[in-house]
């Protein structure tokens, strides 16, 4: 039967790595093979390709009409990225080809379109996603078909004016419960710039003032949101990716953090050009005030695909593109980060033993440049910390002394 004789029908797509699935953004070339393994000779009518990308949202509420009547409403809408086909084995007089036993490749290769494309995405009301379906037609047989997906990535560099801004905020509340009155929490907060990657590390400079009489509980968020949109009803998902706890701020006190770290765990870009479904990112920084509602002021982020530039200064290559921000510099919290931590409570006594044991290779910035388009995940490893001193070891002539920080 012809059945048994395909034995093996796949895709394979060509990737410069291997082991790695290719990744690919908008104009990009996407090629590749579909492969027949025969155990027999066999006829075949066609064999055609079909490249697809959609993005799609789908989910169900359930409705009360009244005391004893019920029923549940669909919300579902889609957007189309890509639809090409390609023939890549038909006779021209309609006739059957004839194929031998053994392996056949059948090669294939195809432009994505110019036009922005939108980042792959699996959610829980929604997804975006790309695949290449191939259906082989044979004479007296089922259609055998069959798909394989594959990743988009659309580039966001965060070394643009707009996402290396500053990103800042103050907002207070008056703490009560009922009708009584504890007195006010105000939060004043500050980030460096707007856009991040994966793997960075947000300092976060902050003030908390609790003029109540309780105390209060100072944290700090970055939080997901995706946003799936249908019949112009909206559906919410969000998710804390990370945390931050600071200490207890007492009665009538003030507590600063001077660069407090948060770090950004391995996530997905954000996703905003989309129309059905938005991926938003946000730095809450809150405080806890018993018997009443929480206080938060947010600041907003941009997760991108391209990092920080590693090479020059991002000071000087920025001021000549957009206008200092002077509310921002006005803003009474010190940026002098906080001494560095103390060795041991950092690092185990294992991975010390094998830092002074093992010596560190260079770090290769290579890859950045040569991968723009992939998600950047930095590899955080905690190092020795700098010795923390207030004596210049090269005393100086009094005018040109300055307090070091390394010795």
């Amino acid at each position: 039967m012809i059945f048994d004789k395909l034995k093996r029908f796949y895709i394979a797509f060509d990737s410069p790595e291997i082991d790695s699935p290719p990744v690919f953004s908008s104009g990009d070339v996407v090629s590749g093979k579909v492969v027949l393994d025969l155990s027999g000779e066999s006829k075949v009518q066609s064999l055609k390709l079909h490249a697809e990308g959609f993005a799609k949202v789908h989910w169900t509420e359930s409705r009360s009409a009244g005391s004893s009547t019920a029923y549940t409403q669909n919300y579902s809408d889609e957007v189309e990225y890509l639809n090409r086909r390609e023939v890549l084995l038909q006779a021209d007089n309609g006739e059957l080809t004839v194929l031998s036993a053994g392996r056949h490749e059948f090669p294939f290769s195809f432009q994505l379109p110019e036009e922005t494309l939108v980042t792959s995405f699996e959610g829980k009301h929604g997804s975006i996603r790309y695949w290449v379906k191939v259906k082989l037609h044979r004479p007296w047989a089922t259609v055998r078909k069959i798909k394989k997906e594959f990743t988009v990535i659309e580039p966001i560099d965060i070394n643009t004016p707009a996402l290396l801004a500053p990103q800042a905020g103050t907002k207070d509340k008056m703490a009560r419960v009922w009708y009584r009155n504890f007195g006010q929490v105000s939060i004043t907060a500050k980030i460096d710039r707007k856009g991040y990657t994966p793997g960075e590390v947000i300092p976060v400079f902050a003030e908390f003032d609790n003029a109540t009489s309780r105390s209060v509980v100072p944290k700090a968020y970055i939080t997901q949101t995706q946003t799936f949109i249908a019949r112009g009803t909206m559906k919410q998902k969000q998710a804390v990716v990370a945390t931050l706890s600071g200490e207890v701020v007492g009665a009538q006190r003030r507590e600063t953090w001077h660069g407090r770290a948060i770090k950004i765990p391995p996530v997905g870009p954000s996703i905003l050009q989309c129309r059905i479904i938005k991926v938003e990112y946000m730095l809450r920084v809150c405080v806890d005030v018993p018997g009443t509602s929480k206080l938060c002021l947010e600041l907003p982020l941009v997760m991108g695909t391209i990092p920080l530039h590693p090479f020059g200064s991002r000071t000087s290559s920025v001021s000549s593109q957009y206008s200092v921000n002077l509310e921002w510099l006005r803003m009474a919290i010190p940026e002098q980060p906080e001494p560095p931590p103390d060795y041991s409570s950092v690092v185990t006594d294992e991975e010390a033993e094998r830092n002074i044991t093992t010596p560190c290779p260079e770090e290769d910035l290579s890859g950045i440049m040569e991968h723009p388009l992939r998600a950047f995940v930095q590899e955080f490893r905690f190092r020795p910390p700098p010795v923390y001193c207030e004596i210049d070891p090269n005393p100086q002539p009094l005018n040109m002394r300055r307090r070091c920080m390394t010795c």
